[in-house]
């Protein structure tokens, strides 16, 4: 491919080669070359397939860290095939943040910056691989942006924030008693007791005035036979609170309410989250309201729409629940997406992708320039 720092060319190149979570092999090679070509000090399989790129200033300042995810989303054709696609948009946040990165080359006075295209974040587990890799450790400042679906708000406009919720899976497992449908006396019914506990779960109150939702999503259980009373039943639970403290405060109730059913019956309820909790948005005010500056000076004072509240999770988030002296913003590039994010079909305003290309350089450079 040419090399070229065009963000609608370099969007159309990488909506070609999309590839799931920690599959990201051309995609990286690609972003790669390109830091290269620029003259960033690269490093390979950051998280097992995320690419760093380092410019040093020549004057002491912070450790930024700009960062834009890789992956795309698995799919099944009408033939059973699977297939990955972009339909998250993760193809232009590696456009907009390569060209930021292009612009900034030879501006940067103050500190270190530290480009990151980052591996599997749909599986919810690329900021963990890549934390775990240290190159977070010494991060002052964390940066990241992701386009928007017209529902939240208008294609051309621009938000300073964008506040994911905290969000996981809950996996409930219940135990009971098996016995002859004809002797139930005998038996714990586990699949009744996950029909109670799904009750109890819907009589959870929380504060009404922040968001939150805790939805069963799936019951597993029973039909050995159908005269059989069934000993287990697992159960699925998708939770999610506007702060990290309301989540830990569902979690509480959640859990309490689970054993409690599950007890009432004489059955016992295993509460777990394998994937672990995704942290709430967490962002500096100061540097949130300069993304804000940024937002006017690209489109107009008129085209910056307020902060977005989202129940989505992202796993950016990682980064300041690990390390709480990170300053982070993340803001919101309206593209025109429709239907919406991880529609099968979606797909967006290409040209739009140059607002979110020029916000990050200012970022950037109003911090180190």
């Amino acid at each position: 491919m040419e090399n070229t720092m065009d963000v609608v060319k370099l969007y159309d190149y990488l909506h070609t080669i999309p590839e799931l979570g920690f599959e990201e092999v051309k995609t990286a090679e690609f972003l790669a070359q390109e830091l290269e070509k620029l003259g960033y000090k690269v490093t390979r399989n950051i998280g097992k397939t995320g690419v760093i790129g380092e410019i040093i200033g020549t004057e002491p300042g912070p450790t930024v860290l700009a960062r834009a995810d890789m992956d795309a989303l698995p799919f099944v054709d009408a033939q059973g095939q699977h297939y990955a696609n972009h339909s998250c948009g993760h193809d232009a946040h590696c456009s907009m943040l390569l060209v930021a990165a292009a612009n900034v080359v030879g501006k940067i006075k103050k500190g270190k910056l530290r480009v990151l295209f980052q591996p599997g974040e749909e599986t919810l587990r690329g900021a963990l691989a890549v934390i775990r890799d240290g190159i977070i450790d010494d991060v002052d400042i964390a940066l990241g942006m992701h386009v928007r679906p017209i529902q939240d708000i208008p294609d051309g406009t621009m938000s300073p924030a964008v506040c994911h919720a905290s969000s996981t899976f809950v996996t409930i497992d219940v135990e009971g008693k098996g016995c002859h449908g004809a002797r139930p006396h005998l038996g714990v019914n586990a699949v009744e007791a996950a029909v109670l506990i799904a009750n109890a779960l819907m009589a959870l109150k929380l504060n009404p005035a922040l968001a939150w939702s805790c939805k069963v999503t799936g019951i597993k259980g029973g039909y050995v036979a159908p005269n059989i009373i069934p000993d287990k039943a697992q159960m699925i639970i998708d939770a999610r609170a506007q702060t990290n403290e309301l989540m830990d405060e569902l979690m509480t109730k959640l859990t309490r309410a689970a054993q409690g059913a599950a007890a009432a019956l004489g059955a016992t309820a295993k509460v777990t989250t394998p994937g672990g909790i995704i942290p709430a948005a967490e962002y500096n005010q100061e540097l949130t309201d300069e993304v804000a500056e940024c937002i006017k000076e690209v489109v107009g004072a008129d085209k910056c729409m307020p902060i977005i509240i989202n129940p989505g999770g992202e796993d950016f988030h990682y980064f300041v629940r690990k390390f709480p002296k990170i300053k982070a913003a993340y803001f919101g590039v309206g593209a025109g997406v429709t239907p919406g994010l991880h529609a099968q079909d979606m797909h967006l305003n290409k040209n739009s992708l140059h607002n979110g290309a020029e916000v990050m350089t200012k970022m950037i450079l109003k911090i180190m320039g």
